[in-house]
Formats: structure tokens, sequence, C-alpha cells
């Protein structure tokens, strides 16, 4: 179950501890003293004290004057109550508990300290203490309509539909008008399948709060599943008549229309987001997050074409477009909007850099590298495309080449992470191992949490034969970073590996394959696991694997599928 579906009941009912912000009036039992009384040997000096002491911003101060007047009335249940929320302000949850859990001993049923109670514990993780306290408060009040709303969502995030169910049931039972109720009745229905019953409370929901956005999008959901597209239509329509600035429904808006074969009504709403967007880039955000991200590209081109028309001329749309293509494979429509990308935009680097690729995917590097090197030169100050610029001199195998611009880069951008592991990876390909471990710890240094880096730093370690215990430590932390990279868990198997550890490294090395199939290194590593636990069998299958992978040094791998095969 999605959380997020949740939020409202967090809105709605908003979290406040007892005594943080300004403070109340003391009850008559705190006011009722002594006449001709000290007024130092009283509980209400030092509760007023105290909330002086509070203003100004003395907690500390204010927590010993609220714990002197408790002192002088022990059976205050409105002090205690305060000093626990003072320590909830200075973060000592357990104290405030310790205070709250003393005043239940005594008043079972004091509803505002079951309250506080059941939100500190809902704070700190405690779900369980805090559905047990809201339990309580409703069945001593059961018109506390909030306690219905944060019981209710501690059970759905519990996945407890059954009890969630109940719990919304009882809210509309005492509140026939509650929205949220009937709002998040329709959320379990729609859970359980029920979809009749979730468009029924939706509906109700939206009876008693017209303007309410959340369910008529999850109305939206249930027309999407039955397919009903007219009425997802007239939800939209009705969505903006009332809102002509939701951005999300007039992009989905416009797209259905065009399915529809609407043409007119498609183009008007596009055309209307074109203009938008070359002012508010929520307008291009939104198109990403609905189409190129769930990789749903043949939407995205047919609205970002929409939208062209509205802004023929925008750059940051014609990226966002050849982004599009260049997703969906279409090399040559990607190049005819990367080219219109203007030097301005801050689009133009990605631009360039895309437009490069794919130039070499073409089988036309010259073109490409003569883009970059041109936008280098309008552009000399973006470490980016030093970056980029090197690593297309390393795919066309000029070494040096991808070194000397990489440190040209690097005296631009001292403390780009990117170009010193570029500059890393370069200088192991030179061969100068120890330039390379420099290289990846200034990486580390820069990014404590590069994975790439900590696996690269602790791989060549392993490798070398050296720093064992630090090799497997540094593989350690990137897989924190990255549990299911296959690359990684490799160099955590070859370290155990070089360590001697055989068992070890092939359950690790045999997880790493299940991740990544077909890397002729990984499948050599394995074989080597398999040959030190004298499973001939399984080795002489991975390095076949792994040779049939392979585009390049074939020699070594054909060498120890020899080695078998002739014994």
């Amino acid at each position: 179950m999605n959380k997020h579906f949740f939020n409202l009941a967090m809105v709605v009912v908003i979290l406040y501890f007892s005594g943080c912000a300004s403070a109340p009036p003391a009850p008559p039992e705190v006011r009722a003293e002594k006449k001709h009384a000290d007024p130092e040997g009283n509980q209400y000096y030092d509760f007023v004290e105290a909330q002086m002491k509070l203003k100004e911003g003395h907690l500390d101060k204010a927590i010993d004057n609220l714990s002197r007047a408790i002192k002088k009335d022990p059976e205050s249940v409105y002090l205690k109550r305060e000093l626990a929320g003072l320590y909830l302000n200075q973060k000592s949850t357990t104290k405030a508990l310790d205070i709250l859990q003393e005043i239940l001993d005594k008043h079972p049923r004091d509803v505002p300290t079951l309250i506080l109670s059941g939100k500190v514990n809902q704070q700190t993780g405690k779900f369980d203490a805090a559905g047990d306290a809201y339990q309580k408060v409703i069945s001593i009040d059961p018109k506390q309509m909030g306690i219905y709303i944060l019981l209710g969502g501690l059970l759905l995030d519990k996945k407890d539909l059954t009890g969630a169910f109940t719990v919304y049931e009882k809210l509309i039972k005492v509140f026939p008008e509650s929205y949220v109720g009937h709002f998040f009745l329709g959320k379990i229905h729609a859970e359980r399948g029920n979809l009749p019953a979730a468009e029924k409370e939706y509906k109700r929901s939206l009876e008693l709060k017209p303007d309410l956005l959340q369910p008529q999008m999850e109305l939206v959901e249930i027309y999407k599943t039955l397919k009903q597209e007219d009425a997802i239509v007239q939800l939209y329509k009705d969505i903006l008549e009332k809102n002509p600035a939701n951005i999300r429904v007039a992009l989905e808006l416009g797209y259905l229309y065009h399915q529809k074969g609407m043409t007119a009504e498609s183009d008007d709403l596009l055309i209307r987001l074109g203009r938008q967007s070359v002012s508010n880039p929520e307008v291009i955000r939104l198109v990403v997050e609905l189409y190129i991200d769930p990789k749903n590209y043949d939407a995205a081109i047919t609205v970002l074409t929409g939208m062209l028309k509205g802004a023929p001329d925008d750059s940051d749309l014609h990226y966002i477009t050849g982004v599009a293509y260049e997703s969906a494979q279409n090399d040559q429509s990607a190049l005819v909007h990367f080219e219109k990308v203007m030097p301005s935009s801050r689009f133009y680097p990605n631009a360039v850099v895309s437009m490069a690729f794919t130039y070499k995917q073409l089988g036309k590097a010259p073109e490409g590298l003569s883009l970059l090197e041109d936008a280098l030169k309008k552009t000399p100050e973006n470490g980016e495309l030093y970056y980029y610029l090197g690593m297309f001199y390393e795919e066309l195998e000029k070494i040096d080449a991808a070194a000397d611009i990489l440190k040209k880069g690097l005296k631009i951008d001292p403390d780009n992470p990117k170009l010193h592991f570029r500059l890393g990876v370069i200088y192991d390909k030179q061969g100068d191992k120890e330039a390379s471990i420099e290289a990846m710890k200034t990486v580390v240094r820069l990014d404590p949490k590069d994975a790439n880096a900590l696996n690269y730093l602790g791989y060549t370690y392993a490798e070398l034969g050296r720093n064992m215990d630090e090799a497997e430590k540094l593989v350690q932390a990137a897989l924190k970073y990255k549990p299911d990279d296959g690359y990684i868990t490799d160099s955590l198997g070859w370290v155990y590996f070089k360590q001697g550890l055989y068992e070890k490294a092939l359950k690790v090395l045999e997880k790493a394959v299940s991740l990544v199939p077909d890397d002729p290194v990984i499948l050599e590593h394995l074989g080597d696991a398999y040959l030190k636990m004298n499973n001939k069998k399984k080795a002489l299958e991975s390095y076949k694997r792994s040779l049939s992978h392979r585009k390049k040094d074939k020699d070594e791998i054909e060498k120890k599928i020899r080695s078998i095969t002739e014994k």
C-alpha cells in the first residue's frame, strides 16, 4: 500500500504538543494560592516563572521552575502535562513519556494525556502504543474526530485494512459529514478491489467537499481501470474548470484528447502548455515525471510535439523532445531537436553531449568529437564538458588525449569528483595503478558516498593483493549505497577470493552472476571460485560462458578452459 495516499490524515489533523508553543493561562488548580503566602512558596509563582523562561528561550530553566511547581503541587495533572511538553521541546522523549505514564497510572481516563501520549509514541515510532492510546481515547470520548483519523492512518501504515476500515466506519457513524472518513473508506475498498464501493465513497466525499482534488484523482484511477474514457475526460474537465492551473491534469487531458482523435481539443491544451513552459519549468518537469521517467516515450513525444506548436523556438522543449526520441531509439529525430538547442539554454551542454555520442553510435565519431570541442571553446568553464570529452576520447581509445583533457578540466574545476574518477580510470588503463588509487582516494574524500569510487578502490586493492581488510571495508561501504549492484557484489566476492575465503567468495559471486548474468569478468571470477572448490564441471561452464561474451582478451580464459579439458 502506498503511504502517500494517506497523507490527508496528517493534513486534516495537525500534530501539536501541549505546552510547546505560547503558554496558556494556568488552570484554577494552579492559580488557587493562599492569601498572604510568600510568592516563592506557591506553585503559581514557579509556573509563571517557567513560562517567562520559556519565552526567553531558556528551556532548561523553564523545566527547573516547572519541576519546582510540581513538587509544591504533586497532584497537578496540568503541571505534569506541561512538563512533559517541555521535555519534548528538549527532545527528551523518554522523560516525557515517563511523566505521561505517571499521570495515566493515577488517571487512566485522562483524555488530554492519552492524546499526548499517543502522539508522542507515534512520533517516536512506537505505533502499537500510540494505537492503544488512541483506542482508549475513542472509547472514553467518541467525539474526538481527529483521533479516528490518526488511528486509521496508523492501521493503514501497518496494512491492517480491516482494523482501519472499522475505525473509519465508526468515524462516519459519529460524524456522518466526515469527508475524510468517506475518502479513506474509498481507499480501502479500492485496495481490496471493490471498485463500485470505492467509487461510491469517493463521490460521497466529493458531495461533502466538492473542491477536494484527491478523491477526483482516485476516481480517475478507477475509470482508467474500467477503461471509461468519457468519465475520465469529464472529471479532468471538471478539475480544470475549478483550477485551470493544474498542469498535470491539463497534460493528461491533452494526451487523452489526442488518443480519442479530438485533435482540436488536444492542440488547444498542449499549445497553451507549450507557451506556459517557457516561463514555468514545472510544465517540463511534469512531462518528464508523467511520461519519460515511466518510459512511456510515445506519449512523451506526442505531448511534447503538441507543446512545440505553442513554443517552436523554445530550447528546453526541444532538448526534452530530443531526450524522448533518443530514449525511443530514434536517433535521427533526436538529433533534429538537439540541434535546435541554443548555447544560451541551460540544456545546451547536455544537448551537445547527446549529439556527440549519437553521432558516434551512427559511425560519425569525428562529427561528435568536433561538436564537443567546439562547445568547450564556447563554454570553457564548464567542467561537465571536459568530463564528457575525456570520456569520448577514452571510448575512441585515445587514452593520452583523454588524460590531457581531464587534467585541463581539473584546473578549471579542481573539486569535481567526476573528473577525478574518470582520470583515475584513465590512469588505470595507462598502467599507473598508484596514480589511479590516489585519484579514487580524492573522489572518496570529495564524496564519501560515491559507491563507484569506493568499489573501484577496493577492487584495485584486491587485484594488487594488498590492504585486504581495507579493500573489504571499501566494497562493503559501496554496497550500502548500491546493495543490488552486481559489479560491486562481484568485487566483494573477489576480495573474499583473494583472502582465500573460497566458500564465502563462491556464494557472493553466484549472487553477482544472478544480478549480471552476461558479464565475462564476473563469470570468470565465478569459474575461478568453482575451481578452488574442486567443482571442475561448473568451473568449465562458467569459463565457457565468459568466453562467449568476450570480444577481446580471450587468451587467458581459453588457457583456463584447456587446463580443465586436457586433464
